[in-house]
């Protein structure tokens, strides 16, 4: 199974967790989880004024093997607005723009989307259970 959980923090809120949201799934060879501004298509949702997030951002995807992987998909625009990384054990680990990465199995950590124009930031935790 993977869990995640979403919160929204802007300047305004550091420090704070705002919008909290939560979605999971089973490890079932593909099944899709997404987030994005997109509510009809994603399960966990970003402030439709945040347009540094695209409309669907981040897809998460389980593998024929039941693990996930993480695929930063690319939107209408050339260059991203934004910056995505992932944080697992402490280290940080960039995600490239139309990259993917799996995630460990059986740990957790956090994928960030931070607005390169102002202070505030998507912050996607997981935690994939084995």
């Amino acid at each position: 199974m993977l869990e995640l959980t979403m919160a929204t923090v802007s300047e305004v809120n550091a420090g704070a967790t705002a919008g909290m949201l939560m979605a999971d799934h089973e490890s079932e060879p593909g099944a899709v989880l997404r987030v994005g501004r997109d509510r009809s298509v994603c399960r966990l949702s970003a402030p439709d004024d945040w347009l540094f997030v695209s409309r669907t951002h981040l897809e998460f995807r389980c593998e024929a093997d039941r693990t996930w992987s993480v695929t930063w998909l690319r939107g209408s625009q050339a260059e991203p607005s934004s910056e995505v990384r992932l944080v697992v054990d402490g280290q940080s680990y960039p995600l490239q723009y139309g990259g993917a990465i799996r995630l460990p199995a059986g740990g957790s950590g956090e994928l960030v989307i931070q607005d390169r124009s102002a202070p505030r930031s998507v912050n996607v935790g997981f935690f994939h259970e084995a």
